[in-house]
C-alpha cells in the first residue's frame, strides 16, 4: 500500500512553514541561507508527489533544475556571506544597511 500524495504535501507545507518562519524572524545570514533552502525542498517535494501521483516525469525532471538552482544560489549566497563577515566581523545583515552607497 503506497503512500497518499496528501501526506507528501502536509509534509512540504510544514516544512515551507517552517522555511518562511525562519526568513521572517531570524536576522543571521546563515538562518536566511538555511531557511530559503527549507522552502525549495518543500517545493521539490511537492513538485515530486504530483509527478507520482499523475504518473510522468516532468515533476522529477524540475526538481533536478530545482536543485541546480539552489547549488548555485547556495554558493552566491556564501559569498554575500563572507563578504559580510569580512566587513563587520559579524553575519548579521541588519549591520548591512551601512553598504549603502
Amino acid at each position: 500500500m503506497a503512500v497518499p500524495v496528501q501526506y507528501y504535501l502536509v509534509l512540504s507545507a510544514a516544512v515551507f512553514c517552517i522555511g518562511l518562519f525562519g526568513i521572517l524572524t531570524r536576522r543571521n545570514a546563515l538562518f536566511f541561507l538555511m531557511s530559503v533552502e527549507l522552502m525549495l525542498n518543500a517545493a521539490n517535494v511537492n513538485l515530486v508527489a504530483f509527478s507520482y501521483q499523475f504518473g510522468n516525469l516532468t515533476g522529477q525532471v524540475f526538481t533536478l533544475f530545482t536543485m541546480a538552482l539552489a547549488a548555485a544560489e547556495v554558493a552566491v549566497g556564501i559569498g554575500i556571506i563572507l563578504v559580510l563577515y569580512r566587513n563587520f566581523s559579524d553575519v548579521d545583515v541588519t549591520k548591512a544597511t551601512t553598504m549603502r552607497w
